[in-house]
């Protein structure tokens, strides 16, 4: 399969210096263009602090630096449909991965699935609410009249979100008393900031900010599954793309991925 990305990046570029009416580019000037911008990777917006320290650790090893962009998965989809500049798509579910495979819009070979995560309901660090994650918790009067921090109801946190309080029988109760944030981070710092009382984002979104703290985990039976697929996109032309996904699925990577709390799924067969 990375034979045939190579192949098809050299022709692409030999076909754009055509149309531009430049001579032909060779095998090995089209591979040295493509290689001098760094790779542009696309990322749920609660990888932002493994991922930076996973690009130094690739830049460290390799000379090469990556460009990251943080969003809601769902955002990212939607600019891939627009071909925006990615070479390397990381989501936070499978159904946004999903949308951008159906589109052909990534390379369905190079599709794998990195990490997995946990749900977590999480108060300002010195608040004194305690809450047992139950079926029929009080979770609105937890609230004392605030809101619930929450992801949009198209971002993967937001939807594993209500899934699991209407698994636990506590959605209606709190639907209409919601602050809604374009993605995880956001409803993060409506938290960290004061203001909301509680919230719900990944356990390792709550790690990496002192101001909250974790006040229990949901059960993973109560939501779908939490899984990062990650692919090459399909029009992207930079071949060193191919090495920080390899780089993504190896141990280097997975040591930094478990350091902030994600944890590792099956790597595929080499």
């Amino acid at each position: 399969m990375f034979q045939f990305l190579r192949r098809r990046l050299v022709l692409g570029l030999t076909s754009l210096a055509l149309t531009l009416g430049g001579p032909p580019l060779t095998a090995q000037q089209a591979a040295a263009q493509t290689a001098a911008a760094p790779v542009t990777v696309f990322a749920a917006a609660s990888l932002r602090n493994a991922m930076d320290e996973v690009g130094k650790a690739y830049a460290a090893k390799t000379g090469k630096m990556v460009r990251f962009s943080y969003a809601a998965s769902s955002a990212i989809a939607r600019q891939i449909e627009q071909k925006a500049p990615a070479d390397l798509f990381i989501s936070a579910d499978s159904d946004w991965m999903d949308y951008v495979q159906q589109r052909h819009l990534i390379v369905p070979e190079s599709r794998s699935d990195l990490l997995t995560n946990h749900l977590a309901l999480i108060a300002p660090a010195a608040s004194p609410v305690k809450l047992r994650i139950a079926k029929g918790m009080p979770l609105a009067k937890a609230l004392g009249g605030g809101r619930l921090s929450v992801a949009g109801p198209d971002v993967p946190a937001g939807k594993y979100g209500k899934a699991a309080l209407t698994a636990l029988g506590v959605w209606d109760s709190v639907s209409g008393h919601l602050a809604q944030a374009e993605n995880v981070r956001g409803a993060l710092a409506f938290v960290a900031q004061g203001e909301a009382p509680l919230g719900i984002v990944y356990d390792t979104d709550a790690k990496v900010e002192p101001k909250v703290r974790i006040v229990g985990l949901f059960p993973e039976n109560t939501h779908p599954r939490i899984v990062y697929p990650a692919a090459l996109t399909a029009y992207g032309a930079n071949p060193d793309a191919i090495r920080v996904l390899a780089f993504l699925n190896g141990p280097e990577a997975g040591q930094i991925f478990t350091r902030f709390g994600f944890t590792l799924l099956p790597r595929p067969a080499r």
